[in-house]
């Protein structure tokens, strides 16, 4: 039987349309999920949109529409983002949808039979935005942590039982030291939950564009219960003995923005606790893009939006820029240089020059033939070779770590190395004094060729398929268990090499 992945965006809630972060965080999902199926993984990768709330409520108003109507609209943007970006996630869940209405009651009714609800009241500082209530300590000159306005809110609620779970959360932080990463995130969950917890208010009265209170359709519940239960109404759970619910709970990863780990790694754990469900294994905080040394806002108008980058320099270079520019888990800024730089260097020169100049070698000399790799390796053969038989354990190891940036860094290492390696063996001087070493080469070479290429495919799946497409790499021997059939291509021919990744006039940008 295959092993089971399952990984997890957060749900993007649907006030406005989809900007460069939801694609971040998408993007990265995306390249787990694509190297877990070729790493011979059986994958469930969700995505969708959170609908419910006051903000969506108010946004739906302004519109002069329905919330319904609102959310069936933007709700659409969000799921082109993932056709436009080739996302390859298997679901797509809706907060709309009636079995995530049945979730979420079940829960509420789970914690609430098991002694964790009460019925109080609430007064404290609410804000709308960030859809949380702060405490007065909370507040940085009258507003919320994250600069967001806040409003002073009294009201009939429905509390969760939060401070009980401080010392269960630390115990379980304790015995499962990479539950969240980057570790300094991590380091700040901690600080936060030894602070000290208080209930929860779970409910709200002041605005009914929500999932309703089993048995007081008075209360409408709060956001984020209903948005985090999505991960497990996506496993079909309500069902009786779900064998979804088995195979996929818990959560292999549940990636999310700095700005909602809170939810995710205190809130979260504790009502799966109190309902007695399984905790996820991980949950990974990734930071926040600016754009030219800015934060990113509307009110600035330099929201970067990332269909019009795809229309502009091309959707593999996109997907690979996002994912190697910035030490992933870290701030990044967003400038147009680097990502020229990034097309034109280690696209165009680096990995599209190699192949290229390889792979019209073989057409040009070779009668389009793919030549074996040498019987007898020279010294320089058996170093390039070596450095490629450590790559996908090197790889996979910075995938599972979500070091998407470093795994890219260890391909390119490789191809840096086959860059070199042909430039001082010279195929086409060898041409002239010596046609079987120059058939060695282009062997070595052409084996580069067809790893990197499978690597690279979680990251770029066009271009990759590209490649490997040039080389006569059948789809059927794409997957990772191929990584190690050497000589797969021997006595293939090939047909006469095009350009994979084109060049960006940086002059043509000004």
């Amino acid at each position: 039987m295959k092993k089971r992945y399952y990984i997890t965006t957060p749900i993007y809630y649907v006030n406005d349309n989809p900007h460069i972060g939801h694609a971040y965080t998408t993007l990265a999902c995306d390249v787990l999920a694509r190297f877990k199926r070729l790493d011979d993984y059986e994958v469930m990768f969700l995505t969708g949109t959170d609908e419910h709330g006051q903000k969506v409520q108010i946004a739906a108003n302004k519109a002069g529409v329905s919330p319904q109507e609102f959310t069936d609209k933007v709700s659409k943007n969000f799921l082109y983002l993932t056709e436009k970006m080739n996302f390859s996630n298997d679901y797509f869940i809706r907060t709309t949808e009636p079995r995530h209405y049945e979730s979420c009651q079940k829960i509420w009714q789970k914690l609430m039979d098991n002694g964790h609800i009460t019925l109080s009241a609430y007064s404290g500082w609410y804000s709308v935005r960030d859809e949380a209530f702060f405490a007065e300590s909370e507040l940085i000159d009258g507003k919320a942590p994250t600069g967001a306005p806040v409003e002073w809110v009294e009201e009939p609620s429905y509390f969760f039982d939060l401070s009980k779970w401080q010392q269960p959360l630390l115990d379980f932080y304790e015995k499962n030291p990479d539950f969240v990463a980057p570790a300094s995130r991590f380091n700040e969950i901690k600080r936060f939950v030894e602070g000290g917890l208080k209930d929860l208010s779970i409910s709200r009265t002041t605005f009914d564009w929500g999932v309703p209170v089993p048995g007081d359709p008075e209360h409408v519940m709060y956001v984020w219960l209903d948005a985090l239960t999505n991960y497990i109404t996506a496993t079909n759970w309500t069902e009786p003995n779900s064998e979804d619910f088995k195979n996929w709970w818990p959560a292999d990863l549940h990636m999310v923005g700095k700005d909602i780990l809170r939810f995710h790694a205190v809130y979260w754990p504790a009502f799966l606790m109190a309902a007695e469900l399984d905790l996820p294994s991980r949950i990974f905080a990734h930071g926040w893009w600016t754009n030219e040394g800015e934060k990113i806002s509307k009110s600035l108008g330099n929201v970067i939006d990332p269909i019009t980058l795809i229309d502009k320099y091309g959707l593999d270079q996109i997907r690979y820029f996002l994912m190697r520019e910035v030490p992933f888990g870290r701030d990044g800024d967003f400038s147009q240089s680097a990502l020229l730089h990034r097309i034109n260097s280690d696209l165009a020169n680096d990995l599209g020059n190699l192949s290229q100049r390889v792979l019209s070698q073989i057409f040009k000399n070779l009668d389009g033939k793919i030549p074996s790799l040498p019987i007898n390796l020279l010294d320089d053969d058996a170093s390039l070779l070596a450095m490629l038989k450590e790559l996908p354990d090197k790889v996979r190891a910075q995938i599972d770590n979500q070091s998407f940036h470093d795994a890219l860094r260890q391909i390119w290492n490789v191809i840096a190395e086959a860059n070199r390696y042909v430039d001082k063996q010279a195929p086409w001087a060898l041409k002239k004094t010596d046609t079987d070493r120059m058939a060695d080469v282009l062997g070595v070479l052409v084996e580069v060729i067809r790893c990197v290429g499978l690597l690279t495919q979680p990251f770029m799946p066009d271009a990759s398929a590209k490649i490997l497409g040039q080389i006569k790499v059948n789809e059927s021997e794409r997957t990772f268990v191929h990584l190690s059939d050497v000589n797969l291509l021997s006595g293939r021919i090939i047909e006469k090499p095009e350009g994979v990744f084109p060049r960006h006039q940086i002059a043509e940008e000004g």
